[in-house]
C-alpha cells in the first residue's frame, strides 16, 4: 500500500482514571480550591458595592472578572475592599487582600472573615 499508514492490530493506550472533585451535589467546596464559596447574598451585595466604587453597571462585575478588566487600580482596590469591611461591618486586617484579584476572591474572603468573627 502506497500513500498511507497501514495499521495491524491496536495500539495500547494506558488507562486514564478520572475522579471528580465534587463529594456531593449539594456541597458547595471543592477540593480542587480547598475553599468554600460565598453565599449568594454575600456575593450580591460585593459585586453591588464594587459597582458602585467604580461607577460601573452592576451586570459587568461577575464573579470570575479581575479587577483590573474592571478598570481598576490598586488604590481603587483597596478602596473597595475598605467599602466592603465597612458595608458588611468586618476588618480584613493588614495584608489579607493583597492577593485578592476577582470579584469571587473579594467575596469569599469577606465570608471567610465574616465566618472567623462568628466563632
Amino acid at each position: 500500500m502506497q500513500g498511507g499508514p497501514t495499521f495491524v492490530g491496536l495500539k495500547h493506550v494506558p488507562k486514564f482514571h478520572f475522579s471528580s472533585s465534587v463529594s456531593s451535589t449539594s456541597s458547595r467546596c471543592f477540593k480542587a480550591t480547598i475553599t468554600c464559596s460565598a453565599e449568594a447574598e454575600t456575593l450580591k451585595v460585593v459585586q453591588d458595592t464594587i459597582a458602585k466604587q467604580l461607577s460601573i453597571e452592576v451586570t459587568t462585575v461577575a464573579p470570575e472578572t479581575k479587577f483590573a478588566d474592571l478598570g481598576a487600580d490598586s488604590l481603587d482596590t483597596v478602596e473597595i475592599m475598605m467599602a466592603l469591611e465597612e458595608q458588611f461591618s468586618v476588618s480584613i486586617g493588614e495584608g489579607g487582600a493583597e492577593n485578592i484579584q476577582t470579584v469571587q476572591e473579594a467575596a469569599d474572603l469577606i465570608e471567610k472573615v465574616k465566618n472567623a468573627a462568628a466563632t
